[in-house]
């Protein structure tokens, strides 16, 4: 368990601040900010290696905040792997072991489990510049776990990688995280990985905390409009409620009217995510929310395409290719936006 208390650390010109933040016992949790953010301060300062100006860093039940990095039961792992080059990827695996003074048996029972956790016996003789990319972030995790830490924290682990490389090992991440059940803090920018790893994220701005949540009430409840565009829901609209009916909100934005399955009587921005957006050459029946416009720009995302639709204001629409190619629409194109109040979210 990670319990931080009124957290203020400052490094050089940058003030991290007023930072709580409790993370339960084997709990994957990313954190997720703009570059600049505090994020890689937050982890270094969990793991000891920044001062505190004020506050408290509780490790399971233990108060730690002036306890030295070796002594915190913290492991760190960097973009960068930090793998030493002259040492072979047994020796850089068993490092942590070695200056802790263990004894050969135990080691060589340590490295015989990791090795075999992560799958890389047959790499133990290699040197780090002979290996792929995704070994070496292996290596550089077994050397973190051989010591059996209570804690891990991964600073964009997975961001160096060729995109197979980065998904192999997005998935090695969550096994091995389901068989340690080791607590993680786990740094990215990169929203498919914190989907399809997190139990909770945490949202950070400035050096300080924005929003922490499921990663569902990140992306589809955003509490502020900072989180909302951080988040890339692209379709955000000020405005203001105007009205109540018996399940919806009406909120005004520039000359239309969008209903909202919300109570939120104050709101100022309506957000619905370019995924919930439907489509159509002709108008839908029965669906609260629809309104005529033409497709301004279309921008090829791979799997999916990007449309963008003028109906003043403008909505950015995401399809799966299939449909879209199913549509044959270009620039110009008359077509319908809809979308249900239920995806529409008030803050």
């Amino acid at each position: 368990m990670i319990e931080l208390k009124n957290l203020h650390v400052k490094v050089a010109d940058f003030l991290l601040e007023q930072v709580d933040l409790v993370v339960s016992k084997g709990e994957y949790t990313v954190i997720l900010g703009p570059t600049g953010a505090g994020k890689t301060v937050l982890l270094e300062s969990i793991a000891g290696l920044h001062a505190l100006s004020h506050g408290e860093i509780i490790l399971d039940g233990k108060d730690v905040t002036g306890t030295a990095p070796e002594a915190r039961g913290v492991s760190i792992v960097y973009q960068d792997y930090s793998l030493f080059p002259h040492l072979t990827v047994k020796e850089n695996i068993i490092f942590g072991l070695r200056v802790r003074h263990t004894a050969k048996p135990q080691i060589d029972e340590a490295l015989h489990w990791i090795s075999g956790l992560f799958e890389i016996q047959p790499l133990l003789n290699r040197l780090p510049a002979s290996l792929s990319g995704g070994e070496r972030q292996k290596v550089a995790l077994a050397r973190a776990l051989i010591t059996r830490p209570h804690i891990l924290l991964l600073d964009e682990p997975l961001s160096a990688l060729d995109a197979e490389s980065r998904e192999e090992m997005r998935s090695q991440l969550k096994t091995i995280h389901d068989k340690l059940n080791i607590t993680t803090l786990h740094v990215t920018h990169d929203f498919e990985e914190a989907m399809s790893l997190a139990d909770t994220i945490v949202v950070i701005n400035q050096g300080k905390i924005a929003q922490v949540g499921p990663p569902a009430e990140i992306f589809y409840h955003p509490s502020s409009e900072f989180v909302a565009r951080f988040t890339m829901a692209r379709n955000i609209f000020s405005g203001k409620v105007i009205g109540r009916d018996t399940k919806s909100s009406v909120f005004r934005c520039d000359a239309i009217e969008i209903f909202a399955s919300s109570d939120n009587t104050k709101a100022g921005f309506a957000v619905i995510r370019p995924e919930m957006l439907q489509l159509t050459a002709e108008k839908p029946i029965l669906i609260s929310n629809s309104f005529p416009g033409s497709v301004k720009t279309i921008v090829d995302k791979g799997a999916n395409i990007l449309v963008t639709v003028d109906c003043s204001p403008q909505f950015e629409c995401l399809l799966p290719r299939q449909q879209f190619e199913h549509m044959v629409i270009n620039t110009g194109s008359p077509v319908y936006i809809s979308f249900l109040p239920s995806s529409v979210h008030l803050i």
